[in-house]
């Protein structure tokens, strides 16, 4: 198979066909030979069989110890000689297609941290200000900003758009403080029908904040029958309200059905029509390419601890166009700028430690931070983000459309082999959008009612690590950076027997 076209195809929009042999072993490994990004799979710590079943904490990290490269047995992840469920070395590798949720941890971490305790222990206060020449790390007042610059081509904006700090809904309710601003004629908030949860605790407060009512300024899109939200659906939900709306907020990517919505389209759409519009990139950072700086988006938000792999409630980023970070001085003394929640960390570094009562935000979206961020979970974040610098979005882009394809590809031969034996209701059916272009690496698989359970424990049992979400969803994520087409061709497998089984 001829990958650099099949991965053109995929940029068009188009499906490519693959070979009767691609639900072979050996179609997986020869893929994985021609991987040009498969070196950065060392990069990564891979929960392994048997660390999934640790109940203590032990000196050896998933079989070896820290600094040690993982070994190589001729096996590709676990599987040899066409086993599936090879239990014979605990130590091999998990099938971990979960990073939509959590992304494995990158080696770098523990140096990165190490480096940053190194520093505290020996300079103490001292640290905020100077720095180590073998140190990885950047003196701690300037931390965020260095994350900041690295994040630049994963969200493609300008390191000044950029800020990392707090966490991904407490930047949603500091951006929304800042750009909801309702009106008597404009209060309302047009939201997609299933968010986040916690999206939609953020909006609802912040509704009630203002004093309003949320049942007459919350606007819910609803999907179609295959729980996606077509784009002229949003369009026709925002001529519909244009008048009466000030905000537009959207996940970039719909964590449910893993839907990629349109966001150049959508953002240019509704701000011609004089709304604010923001978006939430949990699923999106790390995962799609992005143009914040050229699709004009006013505000976005992401977390860094899914694709981006800095951690458990990691540190997050916000990203506010450049239009709306300027910072004009006045002849009083005074500056005018954007309506925001302020604090001293908002402050431009030149006068941040004059402590005086007068606020002069820095310039750009480091003007919209407040508290001095924790030193350790920037470093985790510079840590994740050295991954990203040994490569591109675009480049991990072209994986991420080739493997989700060939995911769904071994889906597919699944269901048509359910076909051939008569069943007339189908095990499963994928729910995430067949268009290339409307997805990032996720197929989330709705199991035909009362299948959950057993799948799950298959799954578990062959040591897939990959996301549910009752009564009946399973988010399968192969992320670029680690995942392999032999990590996929398993799980499809492990899966397949699963269905087979679930009679």
């Amino acid at each position: 198979m001829n990958v650099p076209a099949a991965v053109e195809m995929l940029r068009q929009g188009q499906v490519p066909a693959f070979p009767a042999e691609a639900t072979k072993r050996t179609f997986a490994e020869k893929l994985d030979a021609q991987d040009e990004l498969r070196h950065l799979r060392g990069q990564f710590n891979i929960p392994t069989k048997s660390s999934l079943r640790k109940k203590a904490l032990t000196s050896k990290l998933n079989g070896s110890s820290p600094d040690t490269a993982p070994r190589s047995n001729g096996k590709q992840n676990g599987v040899q000689n066409g086993d599936i469920h090879d239990d014979s070395d605990d130590d091999e590798p998990s099938i971990y297609l979960v990073g939509n949720s959590l992304g494995a941890q990158p080696k770098a971490v523990r140096q990165y941290l190490d480096a940053q305790l190194d520093t505290w222990a020996s300079i103490g206060v001292n640290g905020h200000f100077n720095g180590f020449e073998d140190s990885p790390l950047v003196p701690w007042q300037d931390m965020a900003e260095d994350c900041a610059t690295k994040s630049a081509d994963i969200v493609g904006a300008s390191p000044s758009e950029i800020v990392i700090m707090n966490t991904l809904t407490a930047n949603l309710h500091f951006m929304m403080a800042s750009f909801y601003r309702p009106t008597g004629k404009r209060h309302k908030i047009i939201l997609e029908w299933k968010p986040f949860p916690s999206d939609w605790y953020a909006i609802d407060s912040q509704i009630r904040w203002h004093g309003l009512d949320p049942a007459k300024s919350m606007v819910e899109i609803q999907p179609d029958d295959d729980f996606c939200i077509p784009t002229e659906r949003i369009l026709s939900v925002i001529d519909q309200h244009a008048d009466e709306t000030a905000l537009l907020l959207l996940p970039g990517i719909q964590y449910y059905s893993g839907q990629f919505f349109d966001i150049p389209r959508i953002t240019r759409y509704a701000q011609e029509r004089g709304i604010v519009v923001g978006w939430d990139l949990a699923h999106a950072a790390g995962n799609v390419e992005l143009r914040l700086h050229d699709w004009n988006v006013d505000f976005a938000v992401w977390c860094t601890y899914k694709y981006i792999n800095a951690g458990p409630g990691a540190i997050a980023g916000a990203f506010v166009h450049q239009r709306h970070g300027q910072v004009e001085p006045q002849q009083d003394g005074q500056f005018v700028f954007r309506p925001r929640l302020a604090g001293w960390y908002g402050g431009d570094k030149s006068v941040r430690f004059n402590m005086d009562k007068t606020f002069q935000p820095t310039p750009g979206a480091g003007g919209f931070q407040v508290s001095n961020p924790s030193a350790i979970d920037l470093a985790s974040l510079s840590a994740a983000l050295s991954v990203f610098s040994q490569t591109s979005m675009s480049a991990l882009r072209s994986k991420s459309l080739f493997l989700t394809a060939y995911t769904e590809y071994l889906l597919n031969d699944i269901l048509a082999s359910q076909s051939a034996t008569g069943d007339k209701q189908p095990p499963f059916r994928i729910i995430t959008p067949k268009n290339p272009l409307e997805r990032g690496t996720q197929l989330s698989v709705l199991l035909r009612p009362g299948l959950l359970e057993h799948v799950g424990k298959a799954l578990k049992e062959g040591s897939v690590v990959c996301d549910q979400r009752k009564p009946d969803v399973i988010r399968v994520a192969p992320v670029p950076l680690y995942c392999t087409f032999s990590d996929v061709w398993r799980f499809a497998e492990i899966f397949r027997r699963a269905i087979e089984t679930s009679a």
